[in-house]
C-alpha cells in the first residue's frame, strides 16, 4: 500500500496484521523474536549490592509471570555482585535469565558480560556524553566520533560473543548524546540514528545476538521512533528483535493507559518481542498489566477485511492530525472532545464535553450541551440531534445546524455522501473486535471521499474487567496516528468513570491536556528516595495544575534526560539531596529531601505557572 514516506514500509498494511520480520535471539533458556511469544520483563527496584534483597525481589518477579528480569549495575562493584545473586538464584532453582543495565559504565558492561545472560547499554552514554551543550560537528569530527565508538564497541562484543550473551541497544527520548541531538535534534530521527550507529557496527561484527529499543514517556515519540526503527532497519536488511515499553509512565490508571496505547499501538502493527510496562509501583505490580496487554492485542487481531486504502495526508513516523471541518466545537484543528453516555441523572464532577441521553427530561443543566435521537430532541441551543445512518440518509437534506449522526464502517459511505447544509459529527461506532484496523478504515475511507465530516470514535463495553488498559489499546493508537476529532466509551461502570477514562486516554496520547502530566520513572537501585511515596505527595500537591507536566526521577541517569519535555523536575542527585529543574536546566542544586516538595512549589509559583486549587 502506498504510504506517504521517504521511508520504506515499516508493515505490509494497516488495515491486516503481519508480524515485524526478526531473527532469533538466544537469552540464556530464552528465545526472542521470529515468531516466538511474546517476551515480559521487568526490573528490581532493590540495591544491587543487598545480594539478598535482589534474590528475593527476582523470585517474586519470577512468581508473577516475568521471564526476563533487569538489574542496574551503575558500576563495576554492582556488576561484580551479579555474579552472587546469579550464583543464589541458581542454587534456589530459578533459571530466569538476567540482565545488566548499564549507563555510562563500558567496564561496567564488560564485566557483566561474562555474568549474566543479557547487557542493556544506551547509545547516549556507552561512550559519547551529555552535557546539554550545543556544538558544530563537522563531518570529519562526527566521523571521528563514530571511530571512538567502534574502538569501544567491539571488544563488548567479543566478550558477549565469548560468553554467549544477548545485548539490548536501548536508546531513550531525552538521554541522546550532545552529538547526536546537535545533528538531528531531541527527535525520533535522532532517537533512530543513535541506536542504528550501533547496530550497524553488530552487523559489521556478524553480532546478531542484539535486541533494540525505542523508549519515551511521550507515547507519540515512542510510537513514531520505534516504526521509524522497523522502517530503517528493514531498509538495511537488519532483523533484530524490538523491545517495547512507554518509560516514566507514572502510576495507576494513568500510567495503564499510556503504557497500553503506546506499546498498544506498535503490537497493532506486528512491531515487538519483549514488553515491559514500566510502573512507579513495586516491580511485581507491572507483571499482571503486560500480559492483559498482550492477550488483548493477540484477541484484537484483524479478523475482518477491511478494504485498503491509500491515505494521502497520513505520516506514522510524526503526529500529523488529520484536517477536518469545524462543527460547532468539534473538528477543525480545536482539541478532541469527550462524549459520555448517562441514562439518568447523576452528578458528574469531570464535566463531559457533550452528553449522550435518549430523553430530554433528564437534561436539567443549562450549561451542559447534550446530544439525543433527533426525534426527541427540543429546539434548545444546548440539545443537538443524533440520527442513525439510515435516518441521516433519508433526512439530511432538511437538517440544519450542528448535528451527530451514528454510523458503522458498513454505512460510512452513504452517511458521508448525504447532501446537507448542516455540520454533522459522525459518530464512528466500532463493532469488531480489531477497533484500530476498522477505525483506520473509516478514516481512509473518508480521504478517498475527500469527506472533511468531524469524527467521534464509540466503542461499548461489555464488562469493566481491566478496562483502562483495554480501551487505551483500541482507542489510544487511533489518536497518536492524529484521527479522530473525540471518543466516547460505554461500559457497565458509572458514567463519571468512563467519563474520567475518555480524559485519561486523550491525554495519554498527548492530543488534550485535562490534568497535570506526571512523568515519573520505575525505581531502581539507582533511585535515592522512596520514589512511590514521594510521586505521590507530589501528585496531592500539584495535580491541579492542569497545563504543566511534572518529572519525578530516582537519579541523575533518568533526569533530566529522559523528563525530556516536562516542565519542571525533582531528581534525586545524591543521598537524601534533590535538585530540581525547569525544563533541562537544573536551577536548584543539593536541596535537603525534607524540603524538596515545597521548594518546587517556590520554584513552580516564582515563575508565574502556580495556580490555586
Amino acid at each position: 500500500m502506498a504510504q506517504n514516506t521517504e521511508y520504506p514500509a515499516y508493515c505490509s498494511s494497516y488495515l491486516t496484521y503481519e508480524r515485524f520480520d526478526t531473527h532469533e535471539v538466544k537469552i540464556g533458556n530464552l528465545k526472542m523474536g521470529r515468531q516466538n511469544p511474546i517476551i515480559v520483563q521487568s526490573m528490581v527496584n532493590t540495591n544491587t549490592m543487598d545480594t539478598e534483597a535482589t534474590v528475593q525481589q527476582v523470585i517474586e518477579l519470577v512468581n508473577a509471570g516475568c521471564q526476563l528480569v533487569r538489574i542496574t549495575a551503575p558500576g563495576v562493584k554492582e556488576a561484580e555482585n551479579l555474579r552472587a545473586i546469579k550464583d543464589k538464584l541458581r542454587s534456589l532453582g530459578i533459571n530466569v535469565p538476567l540482565v545488566a543495565d548499564i549507563h555510562f559504565a563500558p567496564k561496567a558492561a564488560d564485566i557483566a558480560a561474562t555474568i549474566v545472560e543479557k547487557v542493556r547499554i544506551n547509545p547516549g552514554n556507552y561512550v559519547d556524553k551529555k552535557a546539554f551543550k550545543s556544538m558544530v560537528y563537522t563531518d570529519e569530527a562526527y566521523a571521528d566520533e563514530l571511530q571512538k565508538i567502534e574502538e569501544k564497541l567491539i571488544p563488548f562484543l567479543e566478550i558477549c560473543r565469548q560468553h554467549g550473551t544477548a545485548v539490548r541497544i536501548g536508546s531513550n527520548h531525552g538521554s541522546l548524546s550532545d552529538r547526536i541531538v546537535n545533528r538531528y535534534g531531541n527527535t525520533p530521527e535522532g532517537m533512530v540514528e543513535a541506536a542504528m550507529e550501533f547496530l550497524r557496527i553488530c552487523q559489521k561484527e556478524k553480532f546478531d545476538n542484539v535486541v533494540v529499543s525505542m523508549k519515551a514517556s511521550n507515547t507519540q515519540v515512542m510510537t513514531h521512533s520505534t516504526r521509524l526503527l522497523a522502517a530503517k532497519m528493514k531498509a538495511e536488511n537488519m532483523r533484530f528483535p524490538i523491545h517495547l515499553g512507554v518509560t516514566e509512565a507514572g502510576n495507576g490508571d494513568d500510567a495503564r493507559v499510556k503504557s497500553a496505547m503506546g506499546i498498544g499501538a506498535l503490537l497493532a502493527d506486528g512491531i515487538g518481542d519483549t514488553i515491559r510496562v514500566s510502573l512507579t509501583e513495586h516491580p511485581v505490580a507491572e507483571i499482571p498489566v503486560a500480559h492483559v496487554l498482550i492477550e488483548h492485542a493477540l484477541a484484537s487481531l484483524p479478523t475482518t477485511h477491511f478494504n485498503s486504502l491509500s491515505p494521502k495526508n497520513f505520516s506514522p513516523y510524526q503526529f500529523k492530525k488529520r484536517i477536518s471541518q469545524s462543527s460547532g466545537q468539534i473538528g477543525g484543528g480545536q482539541s478532541p472532545v469527550v462524549l459520555t453516555k448517562i441514562d439518568h441523572n447523576v452528578p458528574m464532577p469531570t464535566p463531559a464535553d457533550y452528553l449522550w441521553i435518549n430523553d430530554s427530561n433528564l437534561a436539567i443543566q443549562p450549561n451542559q450541551k447534550y446530544i439525543l435521537p433527533y426525534t426527541k430532541c427540543p429546539k434548545q441551543d444546548h440539545m443537538f440531534p443524533l440520527y442513525t445512518s439510515s435516518e441521516w440518509v433519508e433526512h439530511s437534506s432538511n437538517a440544519q445546524g450542528l448535528v451527530f449522526v451514528l454510523c458503522t464502517t458498513e454505512t460510512l459511505a452513504k452517511t458521508a455522501q448525504s447532501k446537507t447544509n448542516a455540520k454533522p459529527v459522525l459518530i464512528a461506532e466500532s463493532r469488531s473486535t480489531s477497533s484500530i484496523a476498522e477505525w483506520r478504515s473509516v478514516f481512509f475511507e473518508l480521504d478517498s471521499l475527500q469527506c472533511p465530516y468531524p469524527v467521534l470514535l464509540y466503542k461499548s463495553y461489555v464488562d469493566t474487567n481491566e478496562l483502562s488498559i483495554k480501551s487505551a489499546y483500541d482507542f489510544g493508537p487511533i489518536l497518536i496516528d492524529g484521527f479522530g476529532d473525540g471518543i466516547c466509551i460505554d461500559s457497565p461502570q458509572s458514567s463519571e468513570k468512563n467519563n474520567q477514562l475518555a480524559f485519561a486516554i486523550l491525554q495519554g496520547s498527548r492530543v488534550r491536556m485535562s490534568k497535570t502530566e506526571f512523568i515519573s520513572c520505575p525505581s531502581c537501585g539507582r533511585t535515592l528516595f522512596d520514589l512511590e511515596s514521594t510521586t505521590e505527595k507530589i501528585k496531592q500537591r500539584l495535580s491541579h495544575l492542569k497545563e504543566l507536566k511534572i518529572g519525578v526521577m530516582g537519579c541523575i541517569v533518568n533526569g533530566p534526560g529522559e523528563m525530556a519535555d516536562a516542565d519542571y523536575g525533582y531528581v534525586g542527585t545524591g543521598k537524601g539531596t534533590i535538585s530540581l529543574y525547569k525544563g533541562q536546566q537544573v536551577v536548584r542544586r543539593n536541596i535537603p529531601e525534607a524540603e524538596a516538595v515545597e521548594e518546587l512549589i517556590a520554584l513552580i509559583q516564582a515563575n508565574g505557572d502556580w495556580k490555586d486549587a
